[in-house]
């Protein structure tokens, strides 16, 4: 393999930083009821941690490519994937023209190179996606253009900023099908509409405050989540649950990786004011059943609770339309959607977002400001504190258009497909565990996964030194991996440029990886990709 030597030092330096400055591994949790020191202290009425799960994977052995569709790997026929056709094969490779990024060329030691022979393979869009000529000239184009900030600028400059920022609001309101504009606020991402809510909801650390209109959280009340989020919906409901003593419940992961209704249904009660998942997992791909748990929540829950839907990973990839969902409020980032970084947006009914505190205090959210007191202007305003991410929100405008010009659905179903065929070719590779549901179950366009023996991070240095970017860590979910029985996982996750081709040559660069691998010394070390106690204090070094 070209650029092994240079690869294996990356791995070899890694080793050793991993060993000399990593704290001392936390504990297992052992099968059947062991030690939880790593797992925390449950807050009450919280269901015990489960013990670690199996993984979801092929029920049958690992296959050669060769023996798929009848073929029985004697040589006489081609590989099942050589002919798989996509229905829409045309959807990626006429906006791969749009993303300059994908002209990125790399040398033989997977160093960047203009003229050279490799191409990037770029597998990581779960973390952040590309982004079109369309959103970095639209971000170019106002800061030549159009800079100034925003709202009651007597000059023409303000006045064309405060058009393109509040048009931005208009088109998130437009693409998600909010009621109306009002109820879209702008934030830094996901994570801190998340903390918006979480953060207004505690402010008063319990105590019913002075404006009877106002929601918040005490003790007795319950805040239901699942063990499959994201930190980011995580952490915030445990800094609201410390802060006003209510209960903070989990519904447990399971061994298919699909939605536990039952365990839920069990969780959900008259003190249950909150509820907070996510739309779908950036670690499984799976969906979440939406309908049920809006069901569930309505007839068993307390009596206006809330739900909020982290869609970090569902508007990007799927048309997501908040009336019809039923939910209370949503998250998301825009640089997951094709727009920059730094920005997101939390959607909420207007009356339920002037039924929350400020986040924030400062210029813009004010109504009158008196020495002796503050009041508050309306939504969207009164989360909006301070100058706001002007440049970013015009370039998620653009990104939004971009979207509405290829179509949410024709984007679904293409990464629907394309998610299958990569779930398939992941099935063939030897040694390969897919974490999540198995094939035939709906998931979104990733995959993460495990291998016998090589940890995911020395899997990712040598992907990448071929030009193949992909992500190796917990991905922000440390309580979901335990629960499955791992550290850390692979993740290769798609999107709507993303084409067969890229999964052939991932799949092809990974058996090469693991061949390399197993050439080392046998099979490579424990199974699971785990490599014992010290994996747990492990972390990529790239």
């Amino acid at each position: 393999m070209t650029s092994n030597k240079q690869a294996l030092a990356a791995v070899a330096l890694h080793l050793t930083l991993a060993g000399a400055f990593s704290p001392p591994p936390a504990r297992r949790i052992a099968s059947g009821g062991g030690s939880t020191a790593d797992r925390g202290t449950a807050a009450p009425g919280r269901p015990s941690p489960p013990s670690a799960l199996p993984v979801a994977s092929s029920s049958a052995p690992p296959r050669s490519a060769r023996t798929e569709d009848g073929d029985d790997g004697g040589g006489g026929g081609a590989p099942w994937w050589e002919d798989f056709r996509l229905a829409d094969p045309d959807l990626a490779p006429s906006v791969l023209p749009d993303f300059p990024i994908f002209s990125t060329r790399f040398d033989a030691d997977g160093k960047l190179d203009p003229s050279g022979p490799t191409r990037l393979v770029y597998l990581d869009s779960a973390a952040t996606s590309h982004k079109p000529s369309a959103v970095t000239d639209a971000l170019t184009r106002y800061y030549e253009r159009e800079n100034s900030n925003v709202h009651r600028g007597a000059h023409a400059l303000s006045r064309e900023a405060t058009e393109r920022y509040e048009s931005a609001r208009d088109k998130v309101a437009s693409f998600v099908n909010a009621h109306s504009r009002n109820e879209i606020v702008f934030t830094s991402g996901a994570t801190e509409a998340i903390n918006l809510v979480a953060a207004s909801l505690s402010r008063t650390c319990g105590k019913a405050p002075e404006d009877p209109r106002e929601l918040y959280l005490r003790e007795g009340d319950e805040v239901v989540i699942t063990e499959a989020e994201h930190h980011s919906n995580i952490v915030p409901w445990q800094m609201a649950a410390e802060r006003t003593g209510a209960a903070l419940k989990y519904v447990p992961a399971s061994a298919s990786g699909e939605f536990d209704l039952d365990a839920f249904e069990e969780l959900v009660g008259p003190n249950t004011k909150v509820v907070s998942v996510q739309h779908v997992s950036n670690v499984l791909g799976t969906v979440s059943p939406v309908d049920d748990i809006v069901r569930i929540v309505r007839s068993k829950a307390a009596p206006g609770a809330k739900i909020l839907l982290d869609a970090c990973q569902s508007v990007p990839h799927m048309p997501v339309d908040v009336q019809s969902l039923g939910v209370d409020l949503i998250a998301a980032s825009g640089h997951k959607m094709c727009g920059p970084t730094g920005i997101g947006f939390l959607w909420g009914t207007e009356s339920l977002l002037n039924s929350l505190a400020p986040y924030q205090g400062g210029g813009e959210m004010i109504d009158e400001v008196t020495m002796e007191k503050s009041t508050y202007a309306p939504s969207p305003a009164r989360f909006e504190a301070g100058t706001p991410p002007i440049a970013q929100a015009v370039g998620l405008g653009a990104a939004i258009d971009y979207l509405d010009s290829l179509g949410m659905d024709r984007i679904h179903s293409y990464e629907a497909e394309l998610a299958s065929y990569l779930r398939r070719r992941l099935e063939d590779v030897k040694g390969v565990s897919v974490l999540g549901p198995p094939p035939g179950i709906e998931r979104a366009a990733l995959c993460a996964f495990v291998v016998e023996g090589v940890h995911p991070s020395d899997l990712g240095t040598f992907l990448d030194v071929r030009g193949v970017a992909i992500r190796a860590g917990h991905h922000c979910c440390q309580p979901l991996h335990r629960a499955l029985g791992h550290s850390h996982s692979a993740r290769a996750s798609l999107y709507f440029y993303n084409t067969k081709e890229d999964v052939d040559v991932f799949v092809a660069e990974l058996e090469d990886t693991l061949k390399f691998f197993r050439s080392l010394g046998g099979d490579g070390g424990e199974a699971d990709g785990d490599t014992g106690e010290e994996d747990e204090a492990f972390v990529p070094l790239f």
